[in-house]
């Protein structure tokens, strides 16, 4: 059941991207996209065993919904934060590598943890080896490894963990 989970997982997120990048969409071009969205779909890659854990409830939906609004927050208040930075004279910074752990045992969800830390401005993720992530942090104002953790990535997943666990 997991495969063709994810099989149809896989060919509605290309049909998706597809009809984005195609707008606005005719009769002829939704065929196309749906018939490339299947041919790469059976493709022998690693999307398919990556999607695997992604759950398809109303919960898990819901959960995806709230955290790409959370990451949407949380990217709009550190631009903000990075841009009050670079327009302070004195430059507020205290740059450093911090070690923060995530319970998450999901492939799929520790890629969109580390992406979701390193897209949102102040923070890059700099190397992850199995539950634990180095991050490069603008303002270090935790160093101990939990408490990083909660102001890292906590934020993010919780929401994760939802839909992909």
């Amino acid at each position: 059941m997991n495969k063709v989970k994810a099989f149809i997982l896989t060919v509605l997120l290309l049909l998706g991207l597809w009809l984005l990048l195609t707008a606005p969409v005719s009769v002829v071009e939704l065929i196309a996209g749906a018939v490339v969205a299947v041919v790469i779909a059976t493709l022998p890659t690693g999307a398919n065993r990556l999607l695997h854990d992604v759950r398809v409830t109303p919960r898990a939906v819901f959960g995806a919904i709230v955290y790409l609004f959370v990451f949407l927050y949380e990217l709009v208040k550190a631009n903000l934060d990075v841009a009050g930075r670079v327009l302070a004279p004195s430059l507020p910074i205290r740059p450093g590598i911090v070690r923060i752990n995530t319970h998450l045992t999901s492939p799929l969800a520790r890629m969109l943890l580390a992406s979701s830390i390193t897209l949102t401005p102040g923070t890059i993720t700099v190397e992850t080896r199995g539950s634990e992530f180095f991050i490069h942090w603008i303002t270090v104002r935790e160093d101990d490894p939990e408490g990083a953790t909660k102001a890292i990535a906590a934020k993010f997943e919780r929401y994760l963990e939802v839909f992909l666990g």
